[in-house]
């Protein structure tokens, strides 16, 4: 693959931290900073074996199978006094939930 990455620097990772609005102590910047030279020659290494631009990508590293799911079959919902039946706040014909900031 011919396409080059950007160089992560600490420049780069220190500009990222700031916009997430966290701050790296220059200890924990060179971690970062030698994780992803590991994780770019690791991408390097892949890009270079043949025939991996022919292989269709992979969203999830095993297949998976659903067997377990019921059959959807048609039932009666419950009636709005049934399902607010159980809850301890309710306005409106609705369940009160507490605020969260």
């Amino acid at each position: 693959n011919s396409q080059m990455m950007k160089k992560v620097t600490k420049t780069i990772l220190q500009d990222a931290a700031s916009r997430l609005m966290f701050s790296l102590s220059d200890e924990q910047l060179d971690v970062l900073l030698n994780e992803f030279e590991i994780l770019t020659q690791q991408m390097e290494l892949i890009g270079q074996l043949e025939g991996v631009d022919q292989l269709a990508p992979m969203t999830f590293p095993f297949e998976v199978t659903v067997e377990s799911m019921r059959s959807d079959e048609p039932s009666v919902p419950l009636t709005q006094t049934e399902a607010l039946a159980n809850a301890s706040s309710k306005v409106a014909g609705q369940i009160k939930l507490p605020k969260v900031v």
